[in-house]
């Protein structure tokens, strides 16, 4: 039997509805905020990446699909989103266009070849925002704000912000060399990795996490101590709109993510999960203002976040949230012969077109077990067809929550179903009425 690849999974039954939920809460709250849909593909050239995402970084380093095309390019299976679409500003020429800044959003697949774990696959998930052209911290806090109201949305409680700034290209700098004049000495302390990223970004050290907790870490020089006034300036006035926003924050002056690209201000949002684990970080982003530059395009200051669906579902699924729940089908169409399937299936495609959920049975079940089909699928109305109803025109349809049936007309049966959907005087609607 053919498997799935390690670190893969299939989405069907509870997991598809789940995953449809949220990406139908976060479109929602995407038109709220007036983002638009961004699709980039699914592979790249590699040098995308290389470049955007850094030679230091893991994913580069260890963790990307790259494979050579037919016609013997370099190619990558996009391990993260923000450079793909950064690419699609470049080449589509949406710094151009009058309606600045551009405000997108994305969801789709990533690929990173990485040891499978709890909530961790080699295919994940990610929904991710991302704003070009605009350098207002506004907009830094507008991000931040994003996830913060998705959570909450979705039920998460204990949602909290950490925030720190890494400052421009100048402050970045300073800072890099203080921290490799305070780590030259401990070279030996240091693990493998860290001995690798003190050449090629110092910064990254500060996010081991085999040395994150010692006293040497604990020690190291602090960002806020190289920010020049233009940085600080900056930070001040993220933290201030985060507080007319009302969200609640705290500065980690070790937090600096794991891409080279970002400037200035870096965030991590989490939500205290019962049983989650020591580590419940959500979703993380930052500012990238030299990121477009890079990949060959116009100075454009830009901004984003993305996050993990699987941890999120993992999320919610600590917490006992209630998302994705089962769809009510409107109408079960049973026909009672093989002749009277080709009226059925031409009355559900007219139902469909009208804006009804229709199913009909292909399998030729029994009565019995038509009706406990109609029952698992949570339908509102089951309608017969038989010889009867096929030469007179006259539908029997049974309104499976008052268990009344009713005969209808062919040319009535929309107005009947208009009518009858939204109004039942069975016992548990009352209920639901009075709540």
């Amino acid at each position: 039997m053919i498997q799935k690849p390690k670190g893969t999974y299939d989405v069907y039954g509870e997991m598809g509805r789940k995953l449809r939920y949220v990406e139908q809460v976060f479109s929602a709250l995407m038109d709220r905020y007036d983002y638009e849909y961004v699709a980039t593909p699914l592979f790249e050239q590699s040098n995308l990446f290389h470049r955007s995402v850094g030679d230091s970084s893991d994913i580069v380093r260890k963790e990307t699909y790259d494979f050579k095309d037919r016609g013997d390019r370099m190619m990558t299976l996009r391990p993260e989103g923000t450079a793909g679409v950064v690419r699609s500003y470049i080449e589509n020429k949406m710094y151009g266009d009058i309606d600045l800044p551009k405000k997108l959003w994305y969801f789709g697949s990533m690929f990173r070849y990485e040891r499978p774990q709890a909530g961790r696959y080699r295919e994940f998930r990610q929904l991710g925002v991302e704003v070009l052209g605009s350098p207002d911290p506004m907009m830094d806090a507008e991000i931040i704000s994003i996830p913060v109201n998705l959570f909450r949305l979705l039920g998460l409680e204990g949602v909290k912000v950490r925030i720190n700034s890494l400052g421009d290209q100048e402050s970045r700098n300073a800072y890099r060399e203080a921290l490799k004049d305070y780590f030259r000495p401990h070279l030996g302390e240091l693990c493998h990795d860290c001995n690798e990223r003190f050449e090629t970004n110092p910064l990254r050290i500060l996010d081991c996490k085999v040395d994150g907790n010692t006293e040497l870490m604990k020690n190291a020089p602090k960002m806020e101590d190289y920010l020049n006034e233009e940085s600080k300036k900056h930070f001040e006035k993220v933290k201030e709109y985060l507080d007319a926003l009302n969200i609640v924050y705290e500065v980690n002056p070790n937090l600096v993510r794991g891409l080279d690209y970002y400037t200035h201000t870096v965030f991590e949002v989490e939500a205290s999960v019962e049983g989650f684990g020591s580590q419940n970080v959500l979703c993380g982003g930052g500012r990238y203002d030299l990121l477009v530059e890079t990949l060959d395009g116009p100075h454009t200051p830009a901004v984003g976040f993305a996050l993990g669906i699987e941890r999120l579902l993992t999320a919610l699924d600590y917490e006992e949230l209630q998302v994705g729940e089962e769809k009510e089908l409107d109408i079960y169409v049973i026909p009672l012969s093989d002749e009277d399937k080709g009226y059925a299936i031409g009355l559900s495609q007219a139902l469909r077109l009208s804006g009804f959920s229709v199913d009909v049975d292909s399998l030729n079940r029994s009565m019995k077990s038509n009706f406990k089909q109609a029952d698992r699928k949570h339908s509102r109305f089951v309608m017969i067809i038989g010889e009867s109803e096929r030469e007179n025109n006259l539908l029997t349809i049974k309104d499976n929550h008052t268990k009344q049936e009713y005969k209808v007309t062919i040319d009535e049966i929309i107005d009947f179903l208009d009518e009858h959907m939204d109004s039942c005087d069975c016992d548990d609607c009352h209920d639901r009425e009075g709540e």
